[in-house]
């Protein structure tokens, strides 16, 4: 599901709400979880999952091509953990 399915869904599900209105909700959803991951902070949304950053160290790697030593710079990556409510219904226990 896409951004644009997940409003359209959303606005078919609530018709008393315009599209215009549910498109800002779920933008400012979003941004408000890159603003917290981009601060460092977790984002949890119970019985979904929990989206946090991790740190990679800097290391030496290799060029896959050619088989040289290349150096690569520590960065910050996002990551998400299942919730256990997700999980469950993934691997058909809950209905």
């Amino acid at each position: 599901m896409i951004r644009s399915e997940l409003i359209q869904k959303i606005s078919e599900e609530n018709p008393h709400l315009f599209q215009r209105d549910v498109e800002r909700i779920v933008n400012t959803v979003f941004e408000e979880i890159i603003n917290a991951m981009a601060r460092g902070d977790r984002v949890e949304l119970r019985g979904f999952g929990a989206f946090s950053v991790k740190k990679r160290d800097a290391r030496q790697g290799r060029n896959p091509r050619t088989g040289e030593a290349v150096s690569v710079d520590q960065k910050h990556v996002p990551f998400f953990k299942t919730g256990k409510l997700l999980r469950e219904r993934l691997n058909g226990e809950v209905e």
